[in-house]
């Protein structure tokens, strides 16, 4: 016996906690990570098809984090409206730069003209619904990107021009397609890729 104290007894390390579950929100904020690199170019469409397979079927959180670790999250844009109304007479309206996607938007126009501009705009989901009342002097601009698709297949139109230029890219995926209903009564829609450079007065005279 030496009279020293017998040292306490050590409890052993606790085991690793399990894998926390990923929730639906989760889920949705992975596939909005993915879907915006895919949009800048980072990840092909083959791996975005992969990885978008890959998140909804994830059960834990550290297999998300799997999805995205060769991705920046930081800058991600909050989650997108569900519906947007512009319902306009007379004047312009105008969505360009960094603006957020909603899912859908009503949109009625007289005597103005209105352009929503895709190019830099943060898409967070694959569908926009866009339901369109056009009358006299209604006119709505769509400027895309490669990746965006448009389709106009439930769109009446009893007077008006409905022009669609389609911007493919073989390399870019697909990254949103816009469905287009509701009724152009006067209003002409079109949808076109943005105007890299401006024309010369003496070119547009010409025209």
């Amino acid at each position: 016996m030496t009279g020293e104290p017998t040292p306490a007894h050590e409890p052993s390390a606790s085991p690793p906690a399990p894998d926390l579950r990923a929730s639906d929100r989760d889920r949705d904020q992975v596939v909005e990570i993915l879907q915006i690199a895919a949009g800048d170019g980072r990840i092909t469409a083959a791996e975005l098809d992969e990885r978008l397979d890959a998140a909804l079927t994830s059960r834990t959180q550290r297999e998300l984090a799997v999805l995205t670790a060769d991705l920046p999250s930081e800058g991600l844009p909050p989650q997108a409206k569900d519906l947007i109304r512009i319902d306009q007479r007379f004047g312009d309206v105008t969505r360009t730069g960094r603006w957020l996607v909603p899912r859908r938007m009503e949109i009625r126009l007289t005597f103005c003209d209105a352009k929503l501009d895709f190019t830099e705009a943060a898409i967070t989901h694959g569908t926009l619904d866009i339901e369109v009342d056009l009358r006299i002097g209604g006119n709505l601009t769509l400027v895309t990107r490669p990746g965006i698709v448009v389709d106009t297949d439930d769109l009446e139109r009893s007077s008006g021009e409905i022009t669609i230029r389609p911007t493919l890219d073989p390399d870019v995926p697909n990254v949103l397609r816009i469905h287009l209903s509701g009724e152009s009564r006067g209003g002409d829609i079109t949808a076109r890729p943005p105007r890299r450079f401006p024309l010369s007065p003496r070119l547009r005279r010409n025209r």
